[in-house]
C-alpha cells in the first residue's frame, strides 16, 4: 500500500514538507516498504487518507536513504515503524503512557485508532498545545521498551 502515500527519500523532500504543510497536520511515517509492520501501518494510513484530508497530510519516509539519516538521528528512530507528527513546522508530541513522547512506535491497531489519534492531535495544535494525551485506551497501544546505550 506504500505506492499510495508519498515516499520521502531525500532531505530536502522532508524538510520542504515539513515547512509547506500549513494548517494541517503532517504525518510521516518513518519505515521500510519492505517490512510487514510497516506495510500493515502503510494499508491504515492509505485507507484513512480520503477521511482525514482536509486537516491531515501524510507522507512516508525510507529509513534506509542515505540523506534522512539525520532525522533518524534527531528522532532517534530505533523501532520502526514510527509515526512523527508536525503542525506549522512544530513537532507535535502525544503522552501515551511510555517514555517517549516525541512519536507512536509500531502500528495503529485499527483505522479508527489512527483517526482517533490524528483528530486529537489536530485539535490540541489548534488550541496552542505541542503535546496531548493518547486518546486510546491503553490496551491498543503498541508496549516497547527502551533502551539506553552507553549509560
Amino acid at each position: 500500500m506504500s505506492y499510495l502515500l508519498r515516499t520521502l527519500t531525500k532531505k530536502e523532500e522532508v524538510d520542504s514538507m515539513i515547512r509547506d504543510t500549513i494548517d494541517k497536520l503532517l504525518v510521516l511515517r518513518f519505515g521500510r516498504s519492505s517490512d510487514s509492520i510497516c506495510l500493515q501501518l502503510d494499508d491504515i494510513l492509505s485507507k484513512s487518507e480520503r477521511e482525514v484530508s482536509k486537516f491531515t497530510s501524510i507522507a512516508l519516509v525510507d529509513v534506509d536513504s542515505e540523506e534522512i539519516q539525520v532525522y533518524i538521528k534527531y528522532f532517534d528512530i530505533t523501532l520502526i515503524p514510527s509515526t512523527v507528527f508536525f503542525f506549522n513546522a512544530h513537532h507535535m508530541k502525544m503522552d501515551s503512557g511510555s517514555a517517549d513522547h516525541t512519536k507512536w512506535v509500531g502500528a495503529f491497531h485499527r483505522k479508527q485508532d489512527f483517526i482517533d489519534v490524528v483528530e486529537e492531535i489536530f485539535r490540541g495544535a489548534m488550541k496552542g498545545k505541542l503535546i496531548v494525551n493518547c486518546p486510546l485506551p491503553p490496551e491498543r497501544i503498541p508496549k516497547f521498551q527502551l533502551l539506553y546505550k552507553d549509560l
